[in-house]
């Protein structure tokens, strides 16, 4: 995917913030919309279905933290990235962050080089496939994991997940009773390029266990973890 072909959502309350991104973004050859609160957010992310979303957390009207749970909600923006721009400390931020759905964030000051450096690797990763033997349908008694759709069929019930929520279920359930160590999980679901900590993945696992239940994701203490079916 060309640049030029690549929609981006920037939301940030403060002027300054949206000309020097939009300006360097819009260098790349990147197509660069803006909103300053998440109300506008998620009005123009209905609009536009960008590719990617870079949301500020401390806005006015709605903060990044409730636009990016909304957004998250929205069937045909399942698949779009979203990354928080957030002058807040990590512990708040990656948490709960991930806990809305968001795929990465970055640090205010911005660099404009390290800015642009981050979005490419992001959006390297939007159409990159798990690195999985296992077939694109996966059936495992109640529950049913369509690759190809991005579906979730859950005790006969459509289930909607954000995509990292996703692509770790499907990592998981790709070989059940298999331990899946701490970095591998990393390594293939968000990859080398971005930098997460390791609570990322516990975020995620428990937002799984919300969804589909205690039993199925069991937790190696100190190596990774696993799916149980029943």
């Amino acid at each position: 995917m060309s640049n030029s072909n690549v929609k981006i959502l920037l939301v940030d309350d403060e002027p300054d913030i949206l000309e020097i991104i939009s300006y360097n973004l819009s260098a790349q050859g990147y197509n660069v919309f803006t909103a300053n609160n998440g109300l506008q957010a998620i009005k123009k992310a209905k609009k536009e279905q960008p590719q990617l979303i870079i949301l500020d957390v401390m806005m006015p009207e709605m903060d990044g933290i409730e636009a990016c749970e909304q957004i998250r909600k929205i069937p045909e923006l399942q698949h779009t990235l979203i990354t928080f721009l957030t002058a807040r400390g990590e512990d708040y931020s990656q948490v709960a962050g991930f806990e809305a759905g968001a795929d990465d964030y970055i640090t205010k000051p911005i660099k404009p080089k390290v800015l642009v450096s981050k979005i490419k690797s992001l959006l390297r990763r939007l159409n990159t496939k798990i690195d999985s033997p296992s077939k694109d349908l996966i059936e495992l008694e109640d529950l049913i994991i369509d690759r190809e759709a991005y579906k979730i069929i859950f005790k006969g019930e459509d289930v909607i997940l954000p995509r990292k929520e996703f692509e770790l279920l499907y990592l998981l359930a790709s070989k059940p009773g298999k331990v899946f160590k701490r970095e591998d999980i990393l390594d293939k679901i968000w990859g080398n390029e971005v930098v997460v900590g390791g609570r990322t993945i516990d975020v995620h696992i428990r937002k799984l266990r919300e969804k589909l239940g205690d039993k199925r994701f069991k937790t190696i203490k100190g190596v990774g973890y696993k799916f149980q079916s029943k």
